[in-house]
């Protein structure tokens, strides 16, 4: 088949299933680089969005940025290369920040990339015995971060190695609780078998709609997952939650959080600075965020917002107190450039969750 499990390769092997598990098809490591505004107009699609770009248009960008390259206090070299991708993230910031063990179902490829998201894993503790090796490209993604914070993402994900959806099989995910997506076209079909697989073996299914574009692109595919009835949380930001109303009389991030909680148990829009808006059940609550978050870079805030909402979620905390912990471990992230919250960082989150009163990770050492 062309692919081979790591599970005696890397370092993290677990006796028990992950309690959380995050579908990433195609490992994928990010290139992040702070750039001046100016540098957007010079590459294809809409600054602040997400798009898929073809390699030879990453080569383009990797090139022309280094003139483009703002300083990084955080950070040595102007770009900083890391294991990314939405899912990982998430994933990665529920194992090394709040001590929820967490796997990886996808692939990645041979060769220095694929070598990279691994080792980067593996030091953040996460269970990689589901991610298949396979001959071939992992795939990459610019993350251009202009001075205000915001960030604009080019994928290259069409050439990378992919779990496909007939590699899935009922033990990646028995013993699991919980299922962490990413909507993506590209892996409707891989999304829809694991989705599938989740539902038969009892997990639960995190859905992020991970971008306008793709939310205005393909919406109907978008639609029909989420009334399946098999989605039980989603994640929007205040731009995928326009896209998702656009055409109705009312829009705003109150009827969009009312929209999809008509299909999941949780819904969640956030709304960068003004914190976010969640419902479960009958209640529904309006969060602000941490005013002492400076932004250096919004790379990976949904992602890490995510992280402390399921691990709240995982906990049986109220729905008010999961997303106090979003806002805590989204906040963490944004301090320094990247998806991957450094170790300050998440020494920072802790002080906040302990000055809010919030559970506090079992990793976290009582003094």
């Amino acid at each position: 088949m062309g692919a081979e499990a790591l599970a005696e390769e890397h370092d993290v092997a677990q006796t028990y299933p992950p309690i959380i598990l995050g579908l990433q098809p195609s490992a994928l490591v990010d290139h992040v680089a702070r750039v001046d505004s100016s540098f957007l107009i010079h590459i294809p699609g809409e600054p602040g969005g997400s798009i898929p770009v073809a390699v030879e248009e990453v080569e383009y960008i990797l090139r022309k940025m280094n003139t483009h390259v703002l300083s990084s206090p955080d950070h040595a070299s102007p770009i900083k290369t890391m294991a990314g991708g939405s899912v990982a993230n998430t994933i990665r910031g529920l194992s090394s920040g709040f001590g929820i063990s967490s796997g990886i179902i996808g692939a990645c490829g041979e060769g220095e990339k694929g070598e990279l998201f691994i080792h980067n894993m593996n030091l953040n503790g996460v269970d990689l015995s589901r991610l298949r090796k396979k001959k071939g490209h992992t795939a990459q993604c610019v993350c251009l971060v202009d001075a205000l914070g915001n960030r604009t993402m080019r994928p290259c994900l069409s050439s990378a190695v992919k779990v496909k959806a007939e590699e899935l099989t009922k033990e990646d995910f028995k013993g699991s609780k919980l299922l962490v997506l990413r909507y993506a076209i590209l892996n409707l079909e891989v999304i829809q078998a694991a989705i599938l697989l989740a539902k038969q073996e009892g997990l639960l299914v995190s859905l992020d709609l991970a971008s306008f574009e793709m939310v205005r692109n393909f919406k109907q595919p978008l639609l029909k997952l989420l009334e399946s009835g098999n989605i039980d949380l989603c994640f929007a930001n205040e731009d995928e939650a326009t896209e998702l109303l656009r055409g109705e009389p009312n829009a705003d991030s109150v009827a969009a959080v009312e929209f999809l909680a008509k299909y999941c148990k949780w819904a969640v829009v956030t709304l960068s600075a003004n914190g976010c808006i969640a419902k479960h059940g009958k209640e529904i609550v309006h969060v602000p965020a941490i005013g002492e978050a400076k932004v250096t870079d919004a790379t990976g805030a949904g992602d890490l917002f995510a992280s402390g909402f399921l691990y709240g979620v995982i906990k049986g905390v109220s729905l008010e107190e999961c997303c106090k912990l979003g806002t805590c471990s989204g906040g963490s992230v944004i301090r320094s450039l990247g998806g991957e919250v450094t170790r300050e960082n998440w020494q920072w989150m802790y002080k906040q969750m302990q000055i809010k009163g919030l559970l506090m990770p079992d990793i976290y050492p009582n003094e």
